[in-house]
């Protein structure tokens, strides 16, 4: 038998252990051959050799990973005790990582604002992100809910935006329902299909874990245990945004993403997402998350283009 003393040094032993000793127990579990006992910064172990230095590893990851973020979690101990080879452990270790992707794709919040929008999402169960179109709050949002359902956090995910585009309406275009409504849901679709292995989400759909749908579709439903996008809020109405927002069930994270300055509802109408950032702007539990051209993440034209938009606006406002 060999044995192994471990010096927690200067992190806090409390969060090391956890609450009652969760992450403490959990790391004995996972080493049934080893004897591990602790007392105040110091683990002792007894064990093989082999598995000792199984141990010490890990011990150094979590370690590592509470003098990086000052904090931990049980999922996070978890990760750790299950990490396989460096790639899994850098998608542990890198905070900036959402998820990682079809084909190996890594999906990270890219800049501060989306930085902003992932702490904000974890901390409130209601954020609206408001900007201008390139600066990934969409795609952003979808990353965070299949984290989530991944996570088991949420037990499905309901995608919606208003059925309403500049110059068209659903009447004149060819096709059943479903066929007329696919085009204003398809970027959805699109950052489902990056996400999520082809397979698997076409069964996720198929079951409703996963519900791509129009505004119109959420009237009269509540919605627990789900994570919800509501996509270009700026064409909702009053009635629609107080529908929707009204819709949050029992653990429930909802998402409210839009740009002000692209609405294309009837001019005698004002825009829902407007009207919402103005009311709620004072309720503590709700977050507010604003990006700007700096957060563009499309091509680098586009941030010249916001800019171009927004200096002509200014002018035409002050003549």
């Amino acid at each position: 038998m060999f044995e192994l003393t471990y010096d927690l040094e200067d992190i806090d032993a409390k969060i090391f252990y956890g609450v009652n000793n969760q992450y403490f127990n959990l790391i004995k579990s996972s080493f049934p051959t080893i004897k591990i006992t602790g007392r105040d910064h110091f683990i002792f172990a007894m064990g093989n050799q082999e598995a000792l230095d199984i141990l010490k590893q890990k011990l150094n990851d979590i370690v590592s990973f509470i003098s990086k973020n000052n904090s931990i979690g049980l999922k996070d101990v978890e990760n750790i005790l299950n990490i396989k080879d460096e790639s899994e452990k850098q998608l542990i270790f890198d905070q900036d990582i959402i998820v990682k992707g079809v084909n190996g794709k890594i999906i990270k919040a890219k800049t501060t604002n989306l930085k902003k929008l992932v702490k904000e999402t974890e901390k409130k169960d209601m954020v609206f992100a408001i900007g201008p179109a390139g600066t990934g709050k969409t795609y952003t949002s979808v990353a965070l809910a299949a984290r989530a359902l991944r996570d088991k956090e949420v037990k499905r995910i309901i995608l919606t935006r208003p059925a309403v585009e500049a110059g068209e309406s659903l009447g004149f275009l060819p096709g059943d329902l479903k066929e007329k409504l696919d085009p204003y849901l398809q970027p959805l679709y699109d950052a489902l299909r990056d996400m999520i292995p082809h397979e698997k989400l076409e069964g996720f759909m198929e079951k409703k874990v996963i519900e791509v749908a129009p505004l119109a579709f959420m009237r009269g439903r509540t919605l627990d245990d789900a994570f919800v996008i509501l996509d270009e809020a700026q064409n909702t109405t009053h009635a629609q945004m107080k529908m929707f927002l009204t819709r949050m069930g029992m653990n429930a994270k909802f998402i409210i993403t839009g740009d002000p300055s692209q609405i294309d509802l009837p001019k005698n109408q004002q825009s829902g997402l407007k009207e919402a950032m103005r009311i709620l702007n004072g309720v503590k539990e709700i977050g507010f998350v604003h990006l700007t051209e700096e957060d563009v993440v499309r091509h680098p034209v586009v941030r010249k283009i916001i800019l171009a938009y927004n200096d002509e606006e200014q002018r035409l406002r002050n003549d």
